[in-house]
């Protein structure tokens, strides 16, 4: 006959009170002890079963990995709270108060735990402000990422940049405390206008048909980055609710000016932040092959040069090169004497 769920729950309530009596024998600990111990271990497998409930439930439903990264650390957050809460209760009389508890703490962890509590302070101010999120990508002081992690004393960087080109990822993790968020300078590449400004740099020589080239490289960068401008516009529009974000021109352009060198023609088009190096390589590329396919086109690099200015037609220049040499009468030495 199978025992029914009461009559279990009874017979193991028995044998934990015989186990209480036995270990009092033995190691003459107080039974009142023995049963917060027990409680304080049901309570942690009790929540533990909760939460493992709940996440496989809502994994059925979310797909996202950013979503169950989010309902785990939600998840993990509320399970610790509530164990805090209910062993506490179960240990000390003063929980009851929870006020009075963390005001007698207060004084002495300020002291002791600066830096932890600063940290703290940061992990609540990044949930409650939401500076960072986990997915976005930014600069944290000296140091650039993609946020992979956030805990509570501290949150996680895939580092890009460094000595890698163009923003791409170096493959070190970079830890940095919450309490940075209040005293070093942010910048979020992922929130509000989403998109960034990226500039190719192409340099020709003086003799070079600039105009050409530059509207090669305006039909080019149209090609590659025109598509952006479109939805560019909705997140600026979507941006202008939060932040004062004024934008009038969001097309591709390229501009002109003049280096010693050469003349240079500057790129400028949208990109996202973590396509700006292939974006890059498709317009290069793009680019060198139009080139080629144009003998008045060259690009400049450091040269020395030498002038003929009658060769190159300069009014007044000696053609023969037969002026008078320079006056070597005056030495500034004494004259001999006989």
């Amino acid at each position: 006959m199978k025992k029914t769920a009461s009559s279990l729950f009874k017979t193991a309530v028995d044998r934990f009170v015989d186990f209480s009596h036995w270990l009092q024998e033995f190691t003459d600990v107080n039974p009142d002890v023995v049963k917060k111990v027990f409680v304080t271990l049901m309570v942690i497998l009790l929540i533990w079963f909760v939460r493992t409930v709940v996440l496989r439930i809502a994994f059925q439903w979310v797909k996202n990995i950013k979503d169950r990264y989010q309902w785990r650390k939600i998840s993990t957050y509320i399970s610790v709270f509530l164990g805090i809460l209910i062993i506490g209760r179960t240990w000390f009389e003063a929980f009851q108060s929870v006020v009075t508890f963390l005001g007698l703490l207060s004084a002495g962890l300020a002291i002791a735990l600066k830096d932890p509590l600063v940290n703290l302070a940061g992990w609540a101010f990044i949930l409650w402000r939401r500076p960072l999120e986990v997915g976005d990508r930014i600069q944290m002081g000296e140091h650039k990422g993609d946020v992979i992690d956030i805990r509570i004393f501290q949150f996680t960087l895939l580092e890009i940049g460094n000595w890698v080109d163009a923003d791409q990822s170096t493959g070190r993790i970079i830890h940095i405390p919450n309490g940075k968020i209040f005293t070093e300078m942010q910048a979020n590449y992922s929130k509000g206008f989403e998109y960034i400004w990226n500039e190719i740099p192409v340099l020709l020589t003086f003799e070079s048909d600039w105009q050409k080239a530059k509207e090669i490289l305006k039909e080019i960068v149209d090609a590659n980055a025109l598509h952006l401008t479109e939805r560019a516009e909705r997140k600026v529009r979507q941006a202008a609710r939060r932040f004062l974000i004024f934008y009038t021109n969001l097309t591709p352009a390229v501009y002109t000016s003049v280096k010693e060198s050469g003349v240079l023609l500057t790129i400028r088009y949208l990109c996202a932040p973590r396509d700006r190096r292939t974006s890059e390589q498709d317009i290069w590329e793009d680019i060198l092959r139009a080139f080629a396919d144009h003998d008045d086109i060259d690009f400049a690099y450091p040269t020395q040069r030498f002038y003929a200015n009658y060769l190159e037609g300069e009014k007044g220049a000696d053609p023969a090169g037969t002026a008078a040499p320079p006056d070597t009468s005056r030495t500034g030495l004494p004259k001999k004497t006989k």
